[in-house]
């Protein structure tokens, strides 16, 4: 066996190594023992980077983390060319389009709702069709998510929403949000004074709907990236002087 040629080649990584020789031998494929492992074979397997890798091992990990670093980076050539890596290296296609899903939540968001619903359909789509022909609609999602707008304000809310409930886990709904099923619950205000948003203009009533142990926090705060900037003028316009929005500069300083 040519090990001189087998070190050079993985530079010094045992996983290159072991990957390049795990290769190498499928390439021998039925050849009659015993199998020799030449420079020749060394070579054309590193070169056809057939990248076999441990998928609980670091350089997954690395891979994925490349791939979702670039999406949110708006970088859509870096994105298709790390999850190409992926793909070549046999992972499952599955794992990638569930990544993409959280990915559009988390990093898209209500900047572009439609995201969500693209990388769902990717996931349906990778599950009906499979390998080869599902990396070209994992290509579409992931392409279109990293050129969208971004926001994470959708995420950011519900950390700090559980920051909050995990201090205070206990908190009484507030009476007039209460559910009212009988004539004895009514007697005890359950459901008083909770007024019905579709009676009123703009189908809004500017009631207080958090409890009062955490008024006057803002959970959700929008960019003006993309269609969020119209939910933030909207929320501005029908809350104004009630609930303390800042920018979105304040926000991401007061996050880091």
């Amino acid at each position: 066996h040519d090990w001189e040629t087998l070190y050079i080649l993985a530079v010094g990584d045992a996983r290159r190594a072991l990957n390049t020789i795990e290769h190498a031998v499928d390439l021998l494929g039925d050849s009659q023992p015993p199998l020799v492992l030449t420079k020749a074979i060394f070579e054309k397997a590193a070169q056809q980077k057939v990248l076999k890798y441990d998928k609980g091992g670091e350089y997954h990990y690395d891979l994925i983390s490349a791939f979702i670093k670039s999406v949110r980076g708006s970088d859509p050539d870096a994105a298709v060319y790390w999850m190409a890596r992926m793909l070549e290296a046999g992972e499952d296609p599955k794992f990638i389009a569930r990544r993409m899903i959280i990915l559009a939540s988390e990093d898209v968001g209500n900047a572009d709702p439609a995201a969500l619903t693209i990388a769902t359909s990717c996931f349906t789509a990778v599950t009906y069709i499979g390998m080869p022909e599902c990396q070209i609609i994992m290509s579409q999602a992931a392409t279109y998510l990293a050129a969208a707008p971004k926001s994470n304000a959708s995420y950011m809310a519900i950390r700090k929403a559980m920051d909050d409930i995990r201090q205070q886990p206990d908190v009484p709904v507030p009476l007039h949000l209460r559910n009212a099923p009988t004539g004895l619950m009514k007697k005890l205000d359950y459901g008083k004074d909770y007024q019905y948003a579709h009676d009123h203009p703009e189908h809004f009533v500017a009631k207080p709907y958090l409890p009062e142990e955490v008024a006057g926090k803002i959970y959700y705060n929008p960019t003006e990236m993309g269609h969020e900037k119209s939910i933030r003028d909207r929320l501005l316009r029908l809350w104004k002087n009630i609930k303390p929005y800042v920018s979105t500069k304040d926000s991401e300083n007061k996050s880091q």
